[in-house]
């Protein structure tokens, strides 16, 4: 049953989103002694195993290895672009693509200069390429955000078959919609890494309304909000 504490869903499925800061467990590698009832290493460690068996993969393990020495090394030093430039060298990749939105073209431009001086090669692909109307996917004139003209949809899966094309190993997204990023991650032949999550209210800074869940963005609560505020960390402290 679920704890009222926590309001933790039922022993059945995996929630980590609601493991005490003050147990962690998984941190020390002590999930099984002292992980809640809902613990992935209590409730799914079946998904787990199979997880691991994965790693086996000589790509998939290469990324893992060279993801945590750049988790390690640049450790509250480097800054997520100098992260994405770190991690494409460890992994030998020479092509790197960007998926931009139209609004974050002079963003990308910087960016593609940045990744150059590192010695990659760039292409880049914004949202709105191929000038396709939104008419095409069926929505309705009253359904764009500036009805009586010409709305160009965002166009992920072209910017993911462009950068295919292109032959790119690795691909940045800068700032795509909610839904075309997951089309566009849906599609990229390599792998993939998100540098600006877009938030049009928020300064592109997503988090921002959790951490004001509880004061001035309230309003993302629905209608079967929990009685019991959300605490976050305390400041100062240093999560992973």
């Amino acid at each position: 049953m679920p704890l009222k504490e926590t309001n933790a869903p039922k022993y059945h499925d995996a929630a980590c989103a609601y493991c005490p800061s003050t147990v962690r467990a998984c941190r020390q590698g002590e999930s099984a002694e002292r992980g809640p009832g809902y613990c992935p290493s209590k409730v799914a460690q079946g998904a787990i195993d199979s997880a691991a068996a994965k790693y086996a993969d000589p790509f998939t393990r290469k990324i893992a290895q060279e993801s945590a020495r750049v988790e390690s090394e640049g450790y509250c030093r480097w800054t997520r672009v100098e992260e994405v430039c770190q991690f494409a060298k460890k992994m030998g990749f020479k092509k790197i693509g960007i998926a931009t939105c139209i609004s974050f073209v002079d963003q990308a431009r910087v960016l593609s200069d940045i990744l150059e001086s590192h010695g990659f090669e760039v292409a880049s692909a914004a949202c709105k390429n191929g000038s396709v109307g939104k008419e095409e996917i069926g929505l309705k004139d009253s359904e764009k955000i500036r009805p009586g003209g010409h709305e160009s949809m965002c166009n992920p899966v072209s910017q993911a078959e462009l950068l295919n094309d292109a032959g790119c190993e690795f691909n940045v997204v800068l700032g795509l919609c909610v839904g075309h990023d997951s089309l566009f991650f849906q599609h990229s032949e390599g792998p993939v890494t998100t540098l600006v999550a877009k938030d049009r209210v928020l300064a592109h800074n997503p988090v921002g309304a959790l951490m004001l869940a509880e004061s001035y963005y309230d309003r993302v609560w629905g209608p079967d909000r929990p009685e019991k505020p959300h605490k976050l960390p305390k400041e100062g402290r240093r999560p992973n």
